[in-house]
Formats: structure tokens, C-alpha cells, sequence
């Protein structure tokens, strides 16, 4: 087993680590983990972080705040929980790697806007699992866009 494997995101079909509290599609009937969602599968996980994107976006909107990767990951990963700039960086520098090279993002009902969503999911994934990008399952996060109401962002496996 890779080390990745036994990380709690990865146990629990969580790849986001997404913490207990809606009632999302696709949990496990049992939830043993006291804080984070535990999912049937990974799909399930991701369509979940799907969704609270798009209530980020709503968010933002309402606010007048920019739709950016460090909007979004200031609100994923607060600093009362996390080492967020951190994170940012790393997101930032996964994402740059896998191709893409603005922080600002495009609208989420746009297909840039899907593309760069799931590239920072998965990268985002590789921060939360400790993975590398080749890990990152790339059918669940596209089923996960369709599922959360969105179109398929056709990641494939070499687009890393």
C-alpha cells in the first residue's frame, strides 16, 4: 500500500477532507470518523467539493469578492486550522505544473472555468492526501463535476 493510502482522506473516500455537518449524497450509512465525511466513494467525495465550490462562488459573488484560487483555498483551509499560505503555495505550484498559470478563475459555468476547478481539486487532493498527481483519480473527479450539476472537465490521466 502507498503511504497516501492510509491517509484518513483516502480511507474515508474523502479526498478533500471535507469535515461532517450537510447531509451530502453519497455518504456512508456508517460514519465512524468523528470529523470528516466518509463517503461511498471517491466520486461521491469530490461531487461534495463540487458543490461547496459552487456555494463558494456564490458566496464571493454576493460579497463582491474575487472568484481566485486564494479566495477559495483562504476559505477551504482557514489559518485557525491550517498553515494556509502553505497550502496556497502548493496548490498554486501543483497547478502551474499541471499547466495552469492564472489564480484568478474563470466562471464555474464555463468550461476554462470547470477545466481549472478540477485541476485545483486534484491539486488540492495531493495537499490534503499527501499523493502525487498520477494518484489522483481522475474518473471520480470528473464524475463528481457531472454529478455536482457541472460539465465534465475531460482530465485524463496524462494531463499531468
Amino acid at each position: 500500500m502507498k503511504h497516501y493510502q492510509a491517509t484518513r482522506g483516502w480511507r474515508n473516500n474523502n479526498p478533500l477532507n471535507i469535515r461532517r455537518g450537510e447531509q451530502w449524497s453519497g455518504l456512508a450509512s456508517k460514519q465512524t470518523d468523528p470529523q470528516f465525511c466518509q463517503f461511498l466513494t471517491m466520486t461521491y467525495g469530490y461531487r461534495a467539493g463540487v458543490k461547496l465550490l459552487k456555494s463558494y462562488a456564490r458566496i464571493f459573488a454576493q460579497r463582491g469578492q474575487q472568484w481566485s484560487v486564494e479566495n477559495v483555498i483562504n476559505r477551504w483551509a482557514p489559518p485557525s486550522e491550517n498553515d494556509t499560505g502553505a497550502y496556497l503555495h502548493r496548490v498554486l505550484e501543483l497547478m502551474h505544473r499541471l499547466g495552469d498559470k492564472d489564480t484568478r478563475m474563470a466562471p464555474l459555468w464555463t468550461k476554462p472555468g470547470v477545466q481549472q476547478a478540477a485541476t485545483m481539486l486534484a491539486a488540492m487532493t495531493c495537499v490534503e492526501c499527501g499523493c502525487p498527481p498520477s494518484a489522483v483519480p481522475i474518473g471520480s473527479l470528473n464524475t463528481g463535476f457531472i454529478l455536482a450539476g457541472l460539465s465534465d472537465p475531460h482530465l485524463t490521466s496524462d494531463w499531468w
